[in-house]
């Protein structure tokens, strides 16, 4: 695949990829599918995030992504970070220019995702959402921007259509929208685009076999999504191919109805 952001002396150009916290998240294909393509990775992760949700994660997750990428020739750098914290974000853009150079692109694939609905929700879960999905992304968005490379760069981020029953989750993944699009008009000056993925239902470890069942059966393409499907589709973006789409909210979900999920 054409890469569109390589330097006229041919230096790779430079991802930060945030929640790549487990091999088989959606983030971590990502960062696998980027470092076929010739991309340099910085890879933020919180494994205390993990644990307290219950994710299933591999103990050497995510060192051992690392390591595989880097015996492909790529440059690969972990980068921990806790983006409940405010000062995180900032940290996290400088370390991962100071590791491997100016970033070229910001891959937004972090999430606090936490089951509860209307009248469950408590205020510090919902703070906790606010604070990770969208005070955390806007701060790295604002980072990225002010470190950008003459070439210019490209945010994606991740979002999601799943509200009922996940109320805190799918009111900030809707702030989070709104943010990038907003990157792609606010910083166009910079060279900066800037696109918000609807990957669909996932598996990546939270399905019960009831709810992917369902959402199986909801499927037009009789398969749910995969990690890859989603991270074909980021590769596209970032390609020479992909430059042209900006300011957009895209599906990449095999036509699954959006909105309401099992619950």
């Amino acid at each position: 695949m054409s890469r569109g952001f390589w330097h006229d002396d041919c230096v790779a150009p430079v991802a930060l990829i945030t929640g790549v916290g487990r091999r088989r998240g959606i983030g971590a294909s990502i960062a696998v599918g980027l470092a076929a393509d010739g991309w340099d990775l910085a890879l933020s992760y919180w494994n205390a995030y993990d644990d307290r949700v219950g994710y299933e994660r591999g103990a050497a997750d995510p060192r051992e992504l690392a390591e595989e990428l880097r015996h492909a020739d790529r440059r690969v750098e972990l980068v921990p970070a806790d983006l409940e914290n405010p000062e995180t974000a900032d940290l996290v853009v400088k370390r991962a220019g100071e590791l491997l150079g100016a970033l070229d692109a910001l891959v937004l694939s972090h999430a606090e995702s936490v089951d509860s609905g209307v009248l469950d929700t408590t205020v510090d879960s919902f703070d906790r959402h606010y604070a990770v999905n969208v005070r955390a992304s806007w701060l790295l968005i604002a980072a990225f921007a002010r470190q950008l490379p003459p070439t210019g760069g490209a945010v994606i981020a991740l979002t999601s259509d799943h509200t009922v029953g996940n109320v805190p989750y799918g009111a900030t993944k809707g702030a989070l929208d709104r943010l990038v699009l907003a990157a792609a008009h606010e910083l166009s000056h910079q060279g900066l685009r800037a696109n918000v993925i609807n990957p669909g239902p996932v598996d990546t470890g939270w399905m019960t076999d009831r709810v992917r069942a369902e959402l199986t059966a909801m499927q037009p393409t009789g398969r749910l999504g995969t990690a890859e499907d989603t991270a074909n589709l980021v590769r596209f973006l970032l390609s020479k191919q992909g430059e042209w789409i900006n300011g957009q909210r895209l599906y990449s979900n095999g036509g699954a109805p959006a909105g309401q999920l099992p619950v």
